[in-house]
């Protein structure tokens, strides 16, 4: 049998080739035709409305499990005085502020969004929250107008403040619109530290440098402070509206007089008073509801409470009422909270909580591992009831049962002196419904 020349079998290959490579072409173009035929199907579907067939829709929900799998676990925190924890931010929380009418509470996260809250949510299962959004940035810092008609905030990449207007809606909720202009960059160094007088006469911005400004509502500085004090910890504006404080490196707190004429015109910024005592810088401090006290925390791992109702202009000192030890202060940065009465302070350290007595300064509770990260805003509402704190996704709200033991300690200290009927039966009111308080959460002590 005789083979075949060479020249003929490789133009047989070469057409067995050639046809092979036509029919992987033609079964190409097919499955391409098909999957485009899929793809138009499930775009029409879409577009008007009707659910994607079983197949895509599960590619879908797999892919959604998938991210929420990859989202970080919320941290978990239990104990018996907490009474609501607020968990809508998707990013951590920086900031928050309680409106002076006490209806709300505002959050900041990176998440670039504000949460409103409903403070009478707070006992209940459901917690609502209305969302401002801000475009391109995220704010770090938020605050109240004094009409809680707006509010204020400081943006991270702006490095300016922007005002959001709040406006009522017809069925109860509300609009956040941002004015246009935000507030022209000042700042040389990170702002720490944001605040409104309860006049709505100024704003306070202070940064991490020793600048405080002082500005009107309209964007404008009405004065630069320099702390001299190498760099700010903390700065805050008096409820009363008249001082504006600040702390840093160096062991004191410093505070000067805002200065308006009788025409609301601003005059100037005038050195009012210093807290002295501390032996080291000053971490951070709080006014009392009624500006009357003080309390101060410092790295030589004490606090202080004061009396600031003094004639600073007749050169009176604040006096000081009570020292307490907080050792966690000597090596962490520490945050401070006073109750509107001055009765509670709350200290702050890492991811922890300490509640003291101020009238007695011992410490009354203990709240550990409250957020999964350093506690970054720490505050009371404005009736005390309750105690917040942030630092993770989560706002945890804790009942103030210090609180409620220094009404008790009070009443019945007013009782014993108590010279008409009427007096006694109204402290007795206000002894009973703190005793039930503290029953009902389980705190009366016997």
């Amino acid at each position: 049998m005789e083979l075949p020349e060479m020249p003929q079998l490789m133009g047989l290959s070469l057409l067995l080739g050639l046809l092979a490579l036509m029919a992987t072409a033609a079964v190409a173009r097919g499955w391409l035709r098909a999957e485009e035929a899929k793809s138009s199907r499930s775009a029409s579907q879409k577009a008007n409305g009707f659910p994607l067939s079983k197949s895509s829709a599960s590619k879908k929900q797999k892919q959604h499990q998938r991210i929420r799998k990859e989202k970080p676990q919320q941290h978990n925190f239990t104990h018996r005085l907490l009474a609501a924890a607020l968990k809508s931010h998707s990013g951590n929380i920086s900031c928050m502020d309680f409106s002076s009418n006490g209806k709300y509470l505002a959050t900041c996260a990176d998440d670039r969004t504000i949460r409103i809250w409903s403070t009478k949510d707070f006992l209940q299962r459901e917690h609502r929250s209305m969302r401002a959004n801000v475009e391109l940035d995220h704010a770090t810092l938020v605050r109240f107008s004094p009409d809680c008609r707006a509010f204020i905030v400081w943006l991270a990449s702006g490095d300016t403040l922007r005002v959001f207007k709040m406006t009522k809606r017809e069925d109860g909720g509300y609009t956040f619109t941002a004015t246009p202009e935000d507030f022209p960059k000042k700042h040389k160094a990170p702002v720490i530290n944001i605040g409104i007088a309860s006049t709505g006469k100024f704003i306070m911005t202070v940064s991490s440098d020793t600048t405080i400004l002082i500005w009107n509502l309209k964007g404008q500085v009405l004065s630069t402070i320099n702390t001299n004090q190498m760099n700010n910890t903390h700065a805050a504006i008096s409820p009363c509206s008249r001082f504006v404080a600040s702390c840093g490196f160096t062991p004191d707190v410093k505070v000067w007089e805002v200065c308006f004429g009788k025409k609301g015109d601003f005059q100037e910024v005038v050195r009012a008073f210093e807290l002295k005592g501390h032996s080291a810088a000053v971490h951070s401090f709080a006014f009392s509801n009624d500006s009357r006290r003080m309390a101060s925390v410092s790295k030589d791992g004490t606090w202080k409470l004061w009396d600031i109702d003094v004639e600073y202009k007749k050169q009176q000192d604040p006096y000081l009422l009570r020292t307490g030890r907080f050792e966690e202060a000597g090596t962490t940065l520490c945050r401070l909270a006073l109750s509107p009465d001055a009765q509670v302070l709350a200290l702050a350290s890492g991811s922890s909580i300490h509640l003291y007595n101020t009238r007695r300064g011992e410490k009354e509770e203990c709240f550990e591992q409250v957020h999964g990260e350093c506690i970054t805003d720490l505050s009371f509402d404005i009736t005390g009831r309750f105690l917040a704190s942030c630092g993770d996704r989560a706002v945890r709200l804790f009942h103030n049962t210090p609180g409620h033991r220094a009404v008790m300690e009070e009443m019945q200290g007013h009782l014993k002196r108590a010279s008409n009927d009427s007096t006694r039966q109204r402290l007795q009111q206000q002894l009973t419904q703190a005793q039930e308080a503290l029953k009902s959460l389980g705190a009366l002590k016997k």
